[in-house]
């Protein structure tokens, strides 16, 4: 061979000739196959596939079998807390199944969203999770369901973590519901004036959060008036402009701002300070997740804890139908106000 020259990769054949195997024996061998194999033979395969660097076609592999063991998992925004936290989770939980993780970002973008359901189908994964926020009023919904079933009409299994996305196995976050709770809590803090950083209009878990907080003001006789209702991005970036137009407006009228995500809060409270606002001294803030960070900043951040990790773990599992949350499905994820330095006592 000459210098510089590539070696050709070892085949399953090679395998077989050099453990004095049929290929048939060899592929059964390495391929998990569910018909039995001579222990003494199965063991030869293995050396001889180890001695010679032999790497499996994976792809031939999920042809045959019609699978793989590989589980995809959709996210919105990877550099985001909430969808790393819930990334964790899934991937513990799949090493504990023998499975691996791969991660697609949407982008919240349901054009991209679907083209990458096309094309993850085409690679037969066992398994497709969906934690990307959900776009109300989306055309492309009606076809990635269809998608999705075809998937699953394959053999394939999927998962949403989300609102109700029946008939596919769903990890409920009761979006409303927490955020109701949290403005019953700051409430009871003596805070009456709010404004809200409420992320897009067309994303159904952003404004689920501010109907909730909606809901339980309006228990209480209290307005929040629609000029304290920022639309922005659902982001760091998002929350800094939001404050900053809010900063601009004025915040006289205002002693509680509620971000309808933590990574949206962490970026208004640096667009506060920026302005001269001191975050839990000239006024207070909220967010919701609780997302790790939001412990160690300063103040101390008031929030909806939703146990994200346990939501990943929650969705591997509950696609397969088997575990602890065989009847997840039948309620939501529990939610808790956790209160921080970011709002004292008023």
């Amino acid at each position: 061979m000459e210098p510089g020259t590539n070696k050709p990769a070892v085949t399953l054949n090679d395998v077989a000739l050099a453990a004095g195997v049929s290929l048939a024996t060899a592929s059964r061998s390495l391929n998990g196959s569910a018909r039995k194999v001579n222990e003494t033979y199965r063991l030869r395969v293995v050396d001889a596939a180890q001695r010679l660097g032999y790497i499996p076609n994976l792809f031939a592999q999920a042809v045959a079998k019609g699978t793989t063991t590989t589980v995809a998992l959709l996210v919105a925004d990877i550099s985001d807390p909430y969808f790393s936290t819930i990334a964790s989770g899934v991937i513990k939980a799949a090493e504990t199944a023998g499975l691996v993780v791969t991660i697609a970002v949407t982008g919240r973008n349901p054009e991209r969203e679907l083209a990458t359901v096309r094309a993850l189908r085409g690679q037969r994964p066992r398994v497709m999770i969906l934690a990307g926020s959900r776009v109300a009023g989306s055309p492309q919904e009606a076809e990635l369901r269809r998608e999705l079933s075809a998937f699953e009409e394959n053999g394939g299994r999927v998962a949403f973590i989300s609102q109700d996305a029946s008939p596919f196995a769903t990890v409920l976050l009761d979006n409303r519901g927490g955020a109701r709770a949290l403005a019953e809590s700051l409430v009871g803090l003596g805070y009456r004036r709010f404004a809200v950083l409420a992320g897009p209009p067309d994303i159904v878990a952003a404004q689920d959060r501010l109907r909730g907080f909606r809901d339980a003001l309006a228990a209480h006789d209290l307005e929040l008036a629609d000029r304290h209702v920022i639309h922005t991005d659902f982001n760091r970036d998002g929350g800094y402009q939001g404050a900053t137009e809010l900063v601009r407006n004025g915040l006289d009228d205002v002693d509680l701002l509620f971000a309808v995500s933590d990574v949206m809060a962490m970026g208004a409270m640096s667009a506060l300070r920026e302005a001269g606002v001191e975050p839990g001294r000239d006024l207070g803030i909220a967010g919701y997740d609780d997302i790790p960070t939001v412990r160690d900043i300063t103040p101390a951040l008031t929030t909806v804890r939703i146990p994200l990790e346990e939501v990943g773990r929650r969705a591997l599992e509950l696609s397969f139908g088997v575990g602890s949350v065989a009847g997840a499905a039948n309620g939501p994820v529990v939610t808790e106000v956790v209160c921080r330095d970011s709002t004292p006592r008023r």
